[in-house]
């Protein structure tokens, strides 16, 4: 048999055993978060539930879900183990105080084209030239450069005629 036929089959069983190797070590580290687990540590259960781990046994984990409510859990249905900051913040709604001498960031950009004082009232007062022409500036300017009327060119009323009239010249 040739070994270009048996190319393709080579390369999807290296695939699969790449595949369930990757799923395996996952399912291992998974395995150790839970037996890492000591009472007092925030949990989130693989059904989103957050709850504090009061006891834990080979199989089960007994959760204090808020005051007198004790709720048994099988270890496998525990889906991460929380940081006590990360738990602090997400349930009881408590930031941690890292980020207190980083700068304040506005909400909206309205702070900060506000004019502070006189220096930036002036300075917002002044248009900026974007470089851009209305089309109400550009027979202004043509009208300025050339005062005289071509002598073979239409009266103004024809070509305002010509404009509105609304037909067109083929036929």
């Amino acid at each position: 048999m040739n070994t270009l036929t048996l190319l393709p089959f080579i390369v999807l069983i290296a695939a699969m055993f790449l595949m369930t190797r990757s799923a395996k070590k996952k399912q291992q580290q998974a395995n150790d978060m839970r037996n890492q687990m000591q009472p007092g540590s925030g949990v989130r259960t693989i059904g989103g539930m957050y709850a504090t781990v009061k006891e834990v046994s080979e199989d089960t984990v007994l959760l204090d879900a808020g005051p007198g409510v004790d709720l048994l859990f099988a270890k496998n249905a525990i889906g991460a183990v929380l940081t006590d900051d990360e738990y602090n913040r997400i349930v009881h709604g408590i930031e941690h105080d890292l980020k207190s001498d980083a700068d304040i960031v506005p909400d909206d950009a309205s702070s900060l084209t506000e004019a502070d004082g006189p220096a930036d009232a002036a300075a917002s007062d002044q248009a900026v030239d974007l470089g851009k022409k209305d089309a109400a500036e550009e027979p202004a300017a043509d009208a300025k450069a050339d005062p005289e009327p071509k002598a073979d060119a239409e009266p103004e009323a024809d070509v305002e005629a010509k404009k509105t009239d609304g037909g067109s010249d083929a036929k």
